[in-house]
């Protein structure tokens, strides 16, 4: 030690070590698990901490997808977490990120069938389980291996279904017979399953016609206190819509519908069916998202009058039809729900049509609309007329982003007006819009 440095005095150390319980797993909460695990060699009363439920009820375990000596350990060091703290989780989340072959899956159904077992041995406190895109109908995972995990998950599942509130399964890419066996784990032993929070989008393979099913309708009865439902719409039928009528009208808050190109979706859902629905579920809102489903005939299809809309994203990834039109459903089918709609999201190439006139309409038709995102081919002016009617009162727009798509490549002229515009309503931007704006050159 140098002689000009003072040893450490115990008041100075005082600060720490009457620290109250409840502050220092505050502070050890944001620490990471080496950074916990240093602390916790520091004295006796930081390494009972460590222990503490508090710290150790949120958990995300990330396995990589691609062999990597850096990654190597994931695995142990997952299942090392599960056997040491995993009896104090209460919403645990899994992440397999893009798996690069059969080795590294198999690998990761090993390791899941350990980890799965160790929870439901230890673990009495669950409520949370998000095990998103695995997509089990790649080639990645052998027949073997998929039925090997499938028959783990469902196992866990039957022990830990009766205390289970928020179940997100999105992307498994399941048949209809796994993924309803997997579904049903969750009445293990019980006629009905607790679970309020389902996400089952894209949990079923492409170009399946579940709505057909009456093998996950029946599953589907199952559910009896749902709030928040999650799925595609090739599962929507009039029999799941009489399901939910009859079983979770009294809870059912939210349903999030996501429609595909590649997803059948040319079913006939009638009106009452929804309208039933709508009445006994006071509380509901539904939340639609098209993927390159765009033409008018088969929206108008889907977008019952009936429905309770709250938001809608209407996505073409790029794709571009000279015979396609975006107008009709702007003024004659979106209009139908002015009353309801809350949310807004288009993403559309309109190359060959202006429709700037159209979408001012429709968000000053929608008197609750908060949100409006669109990217599309617009005039720069479009934006300004927007903020002039929000400063006029005439729309209450929280949140404003707009991305105004160009066919030069350069876009120093809108760059330049869209300054002057940010300049012109700075006051109302920064009192009251969360606001992105640019150009974006598409070539």
């Amino acid at each position: 030690m140098d002689e000009d440095s003072q040893p450490i005095q115990p008041q100075e150390q005082s600060c720490w070590a009457s620290l109250p319980d409840v502050c220092l797993r505050r502070v050890f909460w944001w620490l990471g698990d080496r950074d916990r695990s240093r602390a916790a060699l520091v004295c006796r009363k930081w390494n009972e901490m460590m222990f503490s439920a508090d710290l150790w009820r949120y958990r995300t375990i990330t396995f990589s997808g691609r062999p990597s000596r850096v990654h190597a350990s994931e695995f142990e060091s997952a299942l090392w977490y599960v056997k040491k703290f995993g009896r104090y989780l209460e919403h645990l989340e899994i992440k397999f990120l893009n798996p690069y072959n059969a080795v590294l899956t198999k690998k990761f159904q090993v390791t899941m069938r350990g980890l799965l077992s160790c929870l439901g041995k230890s673990n009495h406190r669950l409520r949370s389980l998000s095990i998103q895109h695995l997509e089990l109908d790649r080639l990645v995972w052998r027949k073997s291996i998929r039925s090997s995990f499938i028959r783990s998950l469902s196992f866990f599942l039957k022990k830990v279904g009766r205390r289970l509130d928020y179940l997100n399964l999105k992307g498994a890419r399941l048949t209809v017979e796994q993924g309803c066996a997997v579904l049903n784990s969750l009445s293990h032993l019980r006629s009905e399953s607790v679970v309020s929070q389902l996400n089952i989008e894209d949990y079923f393979s492409h170009h399946l016609a579940v709505y057909s099913s009456a093998q996950f309708n029946k599953t589907m009865a199952t559910f009896r206190s749902l709030a928040s439902l999650t799925l595609n719409y090739n599962c929507l039928s009039d029999e799941l819509l009489e399901n939910l009528c009859e079983n979770n009208a009294g809870t059912l808050w939210t349903m999030n519908i996501k429609c595909h190109t590649h997803d059948p979706h040319g079913q006939v859902i009638w009106g009452m069916s929804w309208a039933k629905l709508a009445r006994h579920a006071a509380n509901l809102k539904v939340n639609f998202f098209f993927e390159r489903v765009m033409k008018y005939e088969r929206l108008a299809r889907i977008l019952l009058q009936e429905v309770p809309v709250r938001s809608l994203s209407l996505r073409s990834c790029y794709f571009s039809d000279p015979d396609w039109s975006m107008r009709p459903t702007l003024t004659d089918l979106l209009p139908t729900f002015r009353h309801t709609l809350q949310k807004l999201t288009f993403e559309f190439n309109n190359n060959h049509e202006s429709l700037d006139e159209e979408l001012l309409l429709l968000v000053l038709s929608c008197r609750k609309l908060f949100y409006f995102k669109i990217w599309a081919f617009l005039d720069v002016k479009f934006v300004e007329r927007i903020l002039k009617s929000q400063e006029e009162g005439q729309c209450s727009l929280r949140t404003l982003k707009v991305r105004i798509y160009t066919n030069r490549y350069e876009t120093n002229d809108e760059d330049r007006t869209l300054r002057e515009i940010h300049r012109k309503y700075r006051k109302l931007i920064d009192a009251e819009l969360n606001y992105f704006v640019i150009a974006y050159p598409m070539m």
